[in-house]
């Protein structure tokens, strides 16, 4: 569901600019508004939607999410730590969703810096940085390595 910008709520501070990963949110040189350069090329993270102050952001909803004339709002409720989906159908219906911006306590990830460097010899292997030890397990779970001519089933 790619995200678009009600004009009449942004105030341009550019929250959103600075925050999308895939930097199609711009600001409008002449309105001083964000907009979505490229709906098509959102990654639907959402990232403008939560860190937006106006809650100026919503996201188009798909057919087989919110049919044909629904609505979708999306608010971010920082003092509840929560971000809500509300869908109102064209019925009238209304579903709501709320979920936890964060799932683990404020200042309790490590920042890049606090981790000893990646060997170069990690690059072959399918863990991610400082798996597992960041996710403090003693060994993720992983398949045989495949013998010379065998197939998966």
């Amino acid at each position: 569901m790619p995200t678009y910008t009600y004009m009449t709520r942004c105030d341009g501070c550019g929250e959103c600019v600075d925050i999308c990963p895939s930097d199609i949110m711009h600001i409008d040189p002449i309105h001083r508004r964000s907009y979505n350069i490229e709906p098509n090329f959102c990654w639907e993270c959402y990232s403008c939607v939560k860190a937006c102050p106006q809650h100026a952001i919503d996201v188009r909803g798909y057919a087989d999410f919110a049919p044909l004339g629904a609505s979708v709002r999306v608010r971010r409720e920082e003092a509840q730590g929560t971000i809500s989906w509300k869908i109102r159908y064209r019925d009238g219906r209304l579903k709501e969703f709320t979920f936890p911006i964060r799932t683990t306590p404020w200042g309790s990830i490590k920042p890049p810096s606090d981790y000893a460097p990646a060997d170069t010899s990690a690059l072959r292997s399918p863990l991610l940085a400082h798996e597992p030890d960041a996710l403090m397990v003693a060994a993720l779970p992983a398949l045989p390595p495949l013998e010379t001519g065998q197939v998966l089933p």
